[in-house]
């Protein structure tokens, strides 16, 4: 099972694919779907939620298409993450609302917890700014 949804993988690939053009312009959809490599329709709908979620900005026209509605230094991958599927949860447990019988309890509900809690700030404190940062520092270590 993955934790991350197929669709999430795509949008992270996007949301990099804009930050690494940071610079004003707009990218078309088409083109950020054949750099993530996934359809054209996927891409579309991808773009439509991160519209939604407020993470991208989108203009029409023949020099339209789209671009992050911030800074890549302001936007970090568990906003991308909630925007696509809503979160990581370890356990349904986790999920909120009415939860197990046991949780009162339970230690493991204890220890998911806060494993989950440590997961959810690990991926809001990497923006994409240090995604394209670290990228670019592999890259210079690759060609050595």
């Amino acid at each position: 099972m993955d934790v991350l949804r197929r669709n999430t993988d795509y949008a992270l690939r996007i949301m990099v694919g804009l930050a690494s053009r940071f610079n004003g312009e707009f990218i078309s959809a088409r083109q950020l779907s054949e750099d993530g490599k996934f359809s054209y329709q996927l891409g579309c709908k991808i773009l439509q939620r991160l519209h939604k979620a407020g993470l991208v900005k989108s203009d029409m026209g023949s020099k339209g298409g789209f671009a992050l509605s911030r800074e890549p230094s302001q936007i970090n991958l568990m906003e991308i993450i909630k925007a696509i599927q809503g979160g990581l949860r370890l356990n349904r447990c986790l999920c909120g609302g009415k939860g197990c019988e046991f949780e009162s309890g339970c230690e493991i509900n204890t220890k998911l917890t806060c494993l989950q809690l440590y997961i959810d700030g690990y991926l809001g404190g990497i923006s994409l700014q240090e995604i394209i940062t670290s990228r670019t520092k592999i890259n210079v270590y690759d060609k050595r």
